[in-house]
C-alpha cells in the first residue's frame, strides 16, 4: 500500500508551473492552438503513450476503444470527464511512427508531431478549437501534458481532467492563457457553475 500512498502524495502535490509553449494561429473564426512541449522521453516511447490505449488511460482526456497507431483504423474515442458521455468514432487519418499522428477528436482536428531531440522528444499538438473555448484548451492540454511528462518518468499521479482539472491550477491557467492568446477575459460558459472544465 505504500506505493499507492505515495501516488496520491505526489498527486496532491502536482501543481502546473505557468502557462508556455502555445500559441494560437488566427484565421477570422477558426484559430489552431500550438503547443509544444518537450519531453525527457524517446519519441517511441512517446508515440506509445499517444496510441497505445493502456497508455492513454493514464493522461489523455479521452479513452479510445483500440489503437491510434495505424492509418485507417477506425477507433471509439470517449471524452473524460465530460457532464454527459461523449463518443467520437474516428479514423487515423496519418501515423508515421514515431514522428507523425492525425485523426479527428470530436470535431477537434489532432495533429502530433514528435522530433528527437537529444535523448528526449519535442512534442508538439496542433488542434482546430473555437476560439471562445482555446484558453480552456490550452489549459487543459497543459495539465495532461505535465500528467504524461510524469507517466512517461515512471511517477504517474493519475489522469486530471474534466471538473477534475479545476483542484489542479486550471482556473489560472485558462486566466494566463487568454491573457497570453489575447483574449479580454476567458470565456465563462454558463455550464461552468455546474461542473464542467469551462470553469
Amino acid at each position: 500500500m505504500h506505493a499507492k500512498e505515495k501516488k496520491v502524495t505526489d498527486r496532491e502535490q502536482y501543481t502546473p508551473g505557468p502557462a508556455g509553449g502555445a500559441q494560437v494561429l488566427k484565421d477570422g473564426e477558426k484559430w489552431t492552438l500550438i503547443l509544444v512541449r518537450e519531453l525527457r522521453h524517446a519519441p517511441e516511447q512517446v508515440w506509445r503513450a499517444l496510441t497505445d490505449p493502456a497508455e492513454l488511460r493514464e493522461w489523455a482526456p479521452f479513452d479510445s476503444d483500440g489503437s491510434l497507431g495505424t492509418v485507417g483504423t477506425t477507433v471509439k474515442l470517449t471524452t473524460v470527464g465530460a457532464p454527459s458521455p461523449r463518443v467520437t468514432e474516428t479514423k487515423v487519418t496519418r501515423a508515421d511512427a514515431p514522428k507523425a499522428l492525425e485523426y479527428n477528436w470530436g470535431g477537434f482536428d489532432m495533429r502530433w508531431e514528435l522530433e528527437a531531440l537529444g535523448g528526449g522528444t519535442r512534442l508538439t499538438l496542433w488542434t482546430n478549437i473555437d476560439r471562445r473555448y482555446i484558453a480552456m484548451g490550452a489549459a487543459g492540454w497543459h495539465i495532461s501534458f505535465d500528467v504524461l511528462d510524469r507517466f512517461l518518468a515512471g511517477q504517474p499521479i493519475g489522469r486530471i481532467v474534466g471538473p477534475d482539472a479545476m483542484k489542479f491550477g486550471w482556473p489560472r491557467l485558462n486566466a494566463e492563457y487568454a491573457k497570453q492568446f489575447g483574449i479580454e477575459k476567458p470565456n465563462l460558459a454558463p455550464k461552468a457553475a455546474q461542473g464542467s472544465t469551462d470553469q
